[in-house]
């Protein structure tokens, strides 16, 4: 071996000529010489801006945690719900007197008393309407913030509360996005947008007990299922069916005799057959329950037309499940609300309008939300395809409804002023004192309940009012209403207090 050829090909930067020794690697010069000198320089900083959102990134990481969007969800709606009824509470659009009613009966819990609701009639009690003891659950807020606020806030959070399981158990069966695909597409539903709508109703509690207990049977937790179930019977009085139902279905998954379930089935039918037998009647002073009426061509109208009805069922399952719920068991808890209103001839309970429809968003997601995972295996490939997309497109749909629900009114800047003639309506009727009677039509109740005893106008047995404040109407004269209500009331003598450009409130002078 030729040790300087060796010694001289192991040098590093050395080449080995035959014959001529060794001579230097030939220089590169050029840019390219210059960019393989430099590969060691330190990486160029990032600018303040991006260094900044990378530390914002890392900061709320936890924050965007799969396991918190569920609750992210529903914080979003309870702002929405919120601004809703508050901006309508704000420009004195109450579509009902039933705000008022739910707020008489909150406010004689919160101040120890019975519910009685003199809207309905002098001193009727509530329970002897709508067995709804559960409104006591919001006697210590109302209490603190005696204001019609209170209960629309209320209704906004527990709406909103719905929200948490359906999208909790989407994420859990079908994956994050799919769950928040669902989760807001519940959220924007065109029943629960009617509901939130629709001044007050004792459902909104329904809808989060609906909720988790339906959340608690998809998980197999029986005892939470009948905890969350059972108190339905509270709500309302026709809820203790679906209380039933739900145990119901409990024994149908279980497929064995479980105490817990059989006890929800006995209890519900029992509390049901007791609220409607024993204690609506015990609180109703003519010792009945006044909805009989409502029920069969016997109670004094026509049955429902069968097209009515399937248009409204599917308004129901179309663009809220896309039709799958059906293939899902939970869907027999809807039965209970759908049967009521087959056997009924009330218009309002099979229209797209109102509060009505709003207890059976919860199940129809939830069953949707059971029968996804088996379809999405199906054996049929147009099945699972169909399942695959479904979240998005029902989604989209509550998107495409939304341009005509509540909630699109949050886009537009009219629903955050308050037209000039609240501000004249609200400064007349403050001059109405505290503790006054006064008989009232729809406009001006939201801002006299919470200080004043109210009457239904036309319906204050036989007492003449201290005051009567009503809406302006197109077609009549301050004169003509005067002499409504001196009609109604010949032995006393009203004068006007005070007139706005569509409220005009009259004060008693006199009485026989």
């Amino acid at each position: 071996m030729d040790t300087a050829a060796a010694t001289a090909g192991g040098a590093p930067g050395r080449i080995p000529v035959e014959d001529r020794g060794t001579v230097p690697p030939p220089r590169t010069a050029g840019p390219a010489a210059a960019a393989t000198t430099t590969t060691d320089a330190p990486p160029a900083r990032p600018g303040p801006l991006r260094h900044t959102a990378g530390r914002l990134r890392t900061r709320t990481a936890p924050l965007r945690a799969p396991h918190l969007d569920p609750y992210w969800t529903a914080g979003f709606f309870f702002l929405a719900f919120a601004l809703v009824s508050l901006c309508r509470f704000r420009t004195m659009s109450i579509s009902s007197w039933d705000l008022g009613i739910f707020e008489q009966a909150v406010r004689g819990y919160a101040h120890f008393q019975a519910p009685i609701v003199d809207l309905k009639g002098p001193g009727t009690n509530i329970l002897g309407d709508h067995f709804s003891p559960v409104l006591i659950v919001l006697a210590p807020f109302y209490r603190v913030f005696p204001s019609p606020v209170t209960l629309l806030t209320a209704q906004a959070a527990l709406f909103a509360v719905s929200v948490l399981p359906v999208t909790r158990a989407a994420a859990r069966h079908l994956g994050r996005v799919p769950g928040l695909a669902l989760g807001l597409a519940y959220g924007m539903s065109w029943g629960v947008q009617k509901a939130v709508d629709f001044d007050f109703h004792e459902i909104a509690f329904a809808l989060p007990l609906i909720a988790f207990a339906l959340e608690a049977v998809l998980r197999g937790r029986w005892t939470a299922a009948v905890c969350w179930a059972a108190p339905l019977v509270l709500v309302k009085e026709d809820l203790g069916v679906t209380a039933a139902t739900i145990g119901a279905l409990a024994l149908i998954r279980t497929r064995r005799a479980s105490p817990l379930a059989i006890g929800l089935v006995a209890f519900g039918i029992t509390a049901t057959a007791v609220t409607l037998g024993l204690l609506i009647p015990g609180f109703n002073g003519s010792g009945s329950y006044d909805y009989w009426s409502k029920f069969g061509a016997d109670g004094g109208g026509a049955t429902i037309p069968l097209d009515d009805a399937l248009r409204t069922t599917l308004w129901v399952l179309l663009p809220t499940t896309g039709l799958l719920a059906l293939r899902s068991p939970l869907l027999l808890v809807a039965l209970p609300t759908l049967g009521w209103r087959f056997l009924s001839h009330e218009p309002h309970y099979w229209g797209t309008d109102w509060h009505y429809n709003a207890v059976l968003m919860p199940v129809v997601f939830l069953a949707l939300i059971d029968a996804l995972p088996r379809i999405r295996v199906s054996a049929r490939p147009w099945l699972r395809s169909y399942a695959h997309h479904l979240p998005a497109a029902v989604l989209a749909a509550a998107l495409a409804l939304t341009a005509n629900l509540p909630l699109s009114r949050l886009t537009e800047a009219a629903t955050y002023r308050t037209p000039p003639n609240v501000t004249a309506d609200e400064k007349l009727l403050e001059r109405i004192p505290d503790g006054a009677t006064v008989e009232s039509d729809i406009r001006p109740l939201s801002r006299l309940i919470h200080r004043t005893q109210v009457f239904w106008i036309g319906d204050t047995g036989g007492l003449s009012p201290q005051y009567v404040a009503v809406q302006l109407r197109g077609d009549r004269t301050p004169r003509q209403v005067l002499a409504e209500a001196i009609g109604r009331h010949p032995h006393s003598t009203y004068v006007v207090l005070g007139d706005t450009a569509d409220l005009l409130v009259f004060r008693r002078t006199s009485a026989k």
